[in-house]
């Protein structure tokens, strides 16, 4: 039966629980304000009140022992401010703990956007930099809690690599705008955070540097692995799109290799012409390749899936410590342009689909273009009888 009389700690103590059912206590100055007891013993504050749609409803304030009577009055006469000023406080404590947390959004982000819709080793590169960087920080915190400070202090900790802080706060963002697509949050706190300077890396194999290597790579005791840097070389793929590379995308009698939308980072058909050099590379592993891809993996049915441990041990071997394996590719553009191939050609063999990114290797066509620029000049100088290209002398 359910009793009134101030909730004061001595009168508090000295209620004994019932040993079948709960029992209900009023205090008897302020209204709403009651206490539980369980027949446990468990002895629990609350406030009760109604919302402005005369709905009952009650808002636990805390457990007597580590919260005081006196404290407990005071948060339950705010509750009842607030009722008065027509908010709802135990309806908004259910949405505040519906609201997902940072995990949440990482699990949906990487389940229902990343793994449908992003190539597997994007994929592998978000999941690592959510859980190295993301997680650890605010993996409990509600996802309006995260501030625009709080996305500038994880960006300036990684000042020292802009690239990478770069794709974190990308990666950070993108989570963001889903969350708001998906009416889980209301602003994105990446807006205002300003991405690091970045600077493209030129770093291209020049011919001794190419010799060196092409010398380790016939030594090499594994030929599996030199025969990816050498069709990394002949073709200027990316490492991903020839370790993945099945023989049903290679047409030895055209020499064409057709890469599927699913393979490529512009997610999109690409279709590339093999140099007699690719090609006949090609139909030697072949005669010696019987699976499905061109360089298996150790798990059956699945491709190589890299090799990093060989290529730096490769790469010490000739004397290019610095080359990442994707220089390879830059490697392959760069002698293609400063052979005197334009840029729009070596852009469509790299499957570029927008011109600024074959720009990066527009200084390596200046020889081209000067020797362009002087053809007209020389003939002025023929017309001239100019000898060397110098004026002659006038004497007075």
């Amino acid at each position: 039966m359910d009793e009134s009389k101030k909730l004061l700690k001595r009168y508090v103590e000295s209620i004994s629980p019932h040993k079948s059912k709960e029992i209900l206590v009023w205090d008897s100055e302020l209204k709403g304000f009651g206490l539980r007891i369980f027949p446990t013993g468990r002895k629990t504050y609350f406030v009760q009140y109604r919302n402005q749609s005369a709905r009952t409803r009650r808002k636990k304030i805390g457990v007597h022992g580590s919260i005081t009577a006196e404290l407990a009055r005071e948060e339950a006469k705010k509750t009842l401010g607030d009722v008065a000023k027509g908010r709802d406080p135990s309806r908004e404590r259910k949405e505040r703990i519906s609201i997902p947390t940072i995990r949440d959004l990482a699990h949906e982000y990487l389940e229902n956007y990343a793994k449908p819709n992003k190539r597997e080793e994007s994929c592998k590169i978000d999941k690592r930099m959510i859980e190295n960087f993301i997680l650890p920080r605010w993996q409990d915190n509600k996802i309006d809690e995260i501030s625009s400070h709080d996305v500038q202090l994880l960006h300036n900790s990684l000042k020292e690599t802009p690239y990478a802080a770069n794709r974190l706060r990308a990666l950070l963002s993108k989570m963001y705008n889903l969350a708001i697509q998906w009416q889980w949050a209301k602003e994105n706190p990446v807006n205002g955070v300003q991405k690091y300077q970045e600077y493209k890396r030129t770093r291209w194999l020049n011919d001794e540097e190419l010799e060196r290597l092409w010398k380790v790579l016939n030594t090499y005791h594994n030929q599996t692995v030199s025969n990816i840097v050498r069709v990394l070389l002949l073709t200027g793929a990316r490492v991903g799109e020839v370790l993945g590379a099945s023989w049903e995308q290679i047409d030895l009698d055209k020499g064409v290799w057709t890469k599927p939308a699913h393979t490529t980072k512009q997610k999109r058909m690409e279709y590339l012409p093999l140099s007699p050099q690719a090609h006949t590379l090609l139909k030697e592993m072949r005669k010696e390749t019987h699976g499905e891809y061109l360089f298996p993996g150790k798990v059956e049915g699945r491709p190589l899936q890299t090799i990093k441990k060989a290529w730096n041990t490769i790469r010490n071997r000739a004397n290019i410590p610095n080359v990442r394996i994707h220089d390879l590719r830059h490697t392959h553009a760069s002698h293609l342009v400063s052979s005197g191939l334009s840029l729009s050609i070596v852009g469509k063999l790299l499957g570029h689909t927008q011109a600024s990114t074959t720009q990066r290797y527009a200084h390596l066509a200046d020889e081209p273009l000067r020797q362009a620029a002087s053809v007209f000049g020389e003939k002025i100088s023929q017309i001239e009888g100019i000898e060397g290209g110098k004026q002659p002398k006038i004497e007075d």
